[in-house]
């Protein structure tokens, strides 16, 4: 099955959903040679709500990360505007018929319908990294269980050690450690801030495999061919 990676950056969804099935093809107005290295003659430079609204049906199901610095603190406390393309992409995805996600951060919540809550924690990670999903195209998401947050994160700058919380944001230090934590070895520093860890994307790819499987069976079912009377 094929699944569509709009704004795909590094491709830290992407690994997740190749991991539970998906052949996955990226798209990403920015080039992105990592992702390329990553997944090789899968990755699109170009406009993801124009390529949505051209070849997303084309797919299977769909997964859209738009830039998330229209929402951020930092970026509002700086004075710097930045366009809002939640609308539109969640536009584009309703016109395809096929299941689909947005992902943001915690400050979009706002602007997201019903989104489930992420947290690095409840996969076994040793960062929070709070995301948000909403779904669409016949996709449902059921909140997960949100454990408290017991242990506390390292100051930024400081060595990380074994065990250790940590915020990868800004110029954070442990990159290899954080590669490894989050399972994105491909990525730099860049890549990282931004990225989605794979197993928040595993976590959602295994809902979405099974919401764009549902049309194709009652295809199966609805065939002349697998009708045993007639064909008797």
């Amino acid at each position: 099955m094929r699944l569509l990676d709009v704004y795909c950056c590094q491709g830290g969804a992407s690994a997740g959903y190749e991991a539970v099935g998906f052949e996955v093809t990226g798209v990403d107005l920015a080039p992105q040679p990592r992702y390329e290295a990553r997944f090789p003659g899968r990755f699109v430079q170009g406009d993801a709500v124009e390529f949505i609204r051209e070849h997303g049906a084309e797919f299977d199901a769909i997964h859209a990360s738009p830039p998330c610095q229209a929402y951020s603190l930092a970026q509002r406390i700086q004075g710097r505007e930045h366009p809002d393309l939640i609308g539109p992409t969640r536009e584009a995805l309703e016109a395809t018929g096929r299941p689909w996600v947005i992902e943001n951060v915690a400050e979009a919540r706002g602007e997201l319908r019903d989104p489930v809550t992420l947290c690095g924690a409840a996969f076994g990670l040793r960062t929070y990294r709070h995301r948000l999903f909403e779904a669409g195209g016949g996709l449902v998401l059921e909140q997960p269980d949100h454990a408290p947050h017991a242990t506390p994160t390292v100051k930024m700058g400081r060595a990380l050690q074994p065990g250790d919380f940590y915020h990868a944001v800004g110029n954070f230090s442990g990159v290899e450690q954080v590669r490894t934590d989050m399972g994105v070895p491909w990525m730099n520093r860049d890549g990282i801030r931004e990225c989605i860890p794979p197993a928040y994307a595993r976590w959602v790819g295994e809902r979405l495999m099974a919401a764009a499987s549902i049309p194709i069976q009652l295809s199966l079912l609805a065939s002349p061919a697998l009708d045993l009377e007639k064909s008797a």
